[in-house]
């Protein structure tokens, strides 16, 4: 049997126990290639709130900002000052402020308030990275119905090439985490929660903003499903009008972040002249500075000079359209053996049943809660419940054992649940490749799920090919954690 949830978080842990004493030992065996990130002018606006000690151990603590980490720390400390500060989006920079001034709020007189907004980042993502961890396992494990699968999966997030981001002052930790665990309980029936946590990772990162289509493939299922297997149009329009509204909030917090940065540059900025992008029909502030300061469009980064970085990047897109191919036969597979309205159907029907579930066992709690305070009359009712949960727990053993022998009967099986992952990383692996400053794919694709399930089928098949695959795979994620706890950490260039 594989391990539960706790075995995952547990070795999340040690793997950011890892990653981080990989990093402080980067730090003081090499020299930082850029010293830069140690300065910090005063806020444009306002003085700051506590005098900084300028002692070693503070001094220390700031440098460990690194790369886009000065950016995230910089609006935590004074806001968004600049034009180009709006590319990254608050969630981290409020999160970095609301604990520095509550939780650690004591090691402010003592640190001073920008080492205490590096501390609280470094804190925070490294937690985020072990709750996301388990919702990845949980997530995994509903999707691909094998608890050795999803447990492979997970040892691949753990230690996955981007770590060093992971554990740093980076939003990758808190988009992960609140992605991986909207999509979990999107797909266990709890859509409310699903929907904010979507939105939140929205506000982490905007490729967030894409989570959207989860609930946009949920709702044309229902809808399918009342216009065909029920024969309710109206029960049709009624799915695709509440799937619309879920998929516009998840939008809401990018947009309002968008209608900030409006506001502040375009209608109470100080400068005289209006910026350009103010004057644009779809004034995108975001889309602008992507352009306008980095660089990134469609083919731009397509230069002979940025080969290495083609080159450094080329591990994950490669794995990434492996995945993309391998779940591609495999649903292709799927709907020539079965028809769509059928595994529709199915998918509901295990929805529903997780669902049920869920529900289930908190009234079974609720009752007997219930019972103990009524031992005079709950003899019998007692009794009952206890039959009921006995009923569950024999049910869901058996569906595990039946799903267990279906898996080891045909590895290859696949649901048409796995079509919106498919879909969603052939999206981000094509942006990456041709739109982005490519060398990033490895931490952008790095919280897509079917890279981890078609890392971890490669890793579990027997065949000779298939085990040099998994070894070069096994190199490939170990390289890139040495190689990112090096480099990244002294401020030399990597992904």
């Amino acid at each position: 049997m594989a391990p539960p949830v706790a075995g995952v978080v547990r070795l999340a842990a040690a793997s950011r126990v890892l990653v981080l004493s990989l990093y402080l030992l980067a730090r003081l065996l090499f020299r930082p290639y850029d010293t830069s990130a140690t300065l910090n002018p005063p806020c444009l606006s306002s003085p700051p709130l506590f005098p900084d000690p300028n002692t070693p151990v503070s001094t220390a603590i700031s440098s460990l900002a690194v790369w886009d980490g000065v950016h995230f720390a910089r609006p935590a400390e004074c806001g968004y000052e600049y034009e180009q500060s709006f590319a990254f989006l608050p969630l981290l920079p409020a999160s970095l402020a609301l604990l520095a001034r509550s939780l650690f709020a004591p090691l402010v007189p003592i640190l001073g308030y920008r080492a205490v907004l590096v501390l609280s980042g470094y804190v925070l993502n490294n937690v985020a990275f072990v709750a996301a961890a388990a919702y990845f396992y949980r997530l995994s494990l509903l999707i691909l119905k094998d608890q050795k699968a999803a447990y492979r999966a997970s040892v691949l997030f753990c230690f996955n090439p981007a770590s060093v981001f992971y554990s740093s002052l980076y939003s990758e930790s808190l988009y992960a985490l609140f992605s991986l665990g909207g999509m979990f309980y999107l797909f266990s029936g709890a859509n409310t929660v699903a929907v904010i946590m979507l939105a939140l990772s929205g506000s982490a990162r905007s490729n967030g903003a894409l989570n959207a289509g989860y609930f946009c493939f949920q709702a044309l299922l229902q809808a399918y499903d009342a216009a065909v297997q029920k024969k309710r149009p109206l029960l049709a329009m009624q799915a695709l009008v509440i799937g619309a509204l879920r998929s516009i909030f998840i939008f809401v917090p990018f947009f309002a972040f968008q209608a900030y940065g409006y506001l502040n540059i375009c209608v109470h900025g100080s400068s005289e002249e209006l910026r350009p992008w103010c004057k644009a029909k779809v004034p995108l502030l975001y889309g602008f500075i992507q352009s306008h300061y980095w660089g990134v469009g469609f083919l731009r980064y397509f230069q002979v000079k940025q080969l290495p970085n083609f080159l450094l990047a080329s591990p994950v897109l490669s794995l990434a359209v492996y995945s993309i191919v391998h779940y591609t036969k495999l649903l292709h597979r799927l709907f020539q053996t079965s028809s769509i309205h059928k595994q529709i159907i199915t998918a509901l029907e295990e929805r529903s049943v997780v669902s049920y579930r869920r529900s289930d066992d908190v009234t079974i709690l609720s009752e007997l809660s219930a019972g103990l305070t009524k031992k005079a009359q709950g003899n019998s009712t007692v009794k009952q419940r206890k039959s009921v949960a006995a009923e569950t727990a024999s049910a869901t053993f058996h569906d595990t054992m039946s799903a267990k022998q279906n898996m080891e009967e045909n590895q290859d099986a696949c649901s048409i649940l796995l079509l919106p992952f498919v879909l969603h990383l052939v999206f981000m692996t094509f942006t990456a490749f041709f739109v982005m400053h490519v060398q990033v794919s490895t931490r952008f694709l790095s919280a897509s799920p079917p890279i981890y399930w078609a890392a971890a089928h490669i890793l579990a098949s027997p065949s000779r090919s298939s085990k040099r695959w998994g070894y070069l795979i096994c190199v490939y994620f170990i390289a890139y954690i040495l190689l990112g706890s090096l480099l990244f950490s002294n401020f030399y260039p990597f992904t």
